[in-house]
């Protein structure tokens, strides 16, 4: 009887193996079909070699130099204009809008007022220093404000004078 058992496990095992034939012919089929199309890689030209001609002249990789000659201009006779031969001070190198007064003290007697730059550097100034693009000039340090005089040109060859008032209250970039 164990024999007979066993045989009849076998031949039940045995049958119910899978037929996987359908299987791989469907998979074939589909591998036949789906074709991938791909693009030639495109033909790549050899440009001529390049001669760099302009090693006499400044590095376009380094910083132009600060100290340029100051500039001449004619003289318009009768009008207004500022002194061109003057040498420039720290804050002439920024305008009136890139400036915030943040505030004052006083050392010595003198006044100083405190001003922020838009790159974040704190300079002091004092009535008669040089602000600003315009040939600026403080020329009153209150408590919360400072007066600037400056020449604006009027396109004319001549300058006008004009009289800008920064407060504490405004910032720089405004």
């Amino acid at each position: 009887m164990r024999y007979i058992v066993t045989l009849f496990i076998l031949l039940f095992i045995g049958g119910c193996a899978p037929k996987l034939d359908d299987l791989y012919t469907y998979t074939a089929e589909v591998k036949a079909r789906a074709k991938p199309k791909i693009e030639p890689y495109p033909e790549f030209k050899t440009h001529p070699p390049f001669t760099y001609t302009a090693s006499a002249l400044r590095s376009p990789f380094e910083q132009p130099k600060r100290d340029t000659a100051p500039v001449s201009r004619p003289r318009v006779e009768n009008c207004l204009q500022p002194n061109f031969q003057r040498p420039k001070e720290a804050l002439e190198a920024y305008g009136i809008d890139g400036l915030a007064l943040s505030g004052n003290f006083s050392a010595q007697g003198t006044k100083w007022a405190l001003l922020r730059s838009n790159d974040g550097v704190l300079h002091k100034a004092k009535v008669g220093s040089r602000i600003g693009l315009f040939y600026g000039k403080i020329t009153q340090i209150g408590n919360d404000s400072i007066s600037i005089e400056q020449l604006i040109p009027d396109g004319a060859g001549c300058w006008q004078r004009k009289t800008t008032t920064m407060t504490t209250a405004s910032k720089a970039g405004e």
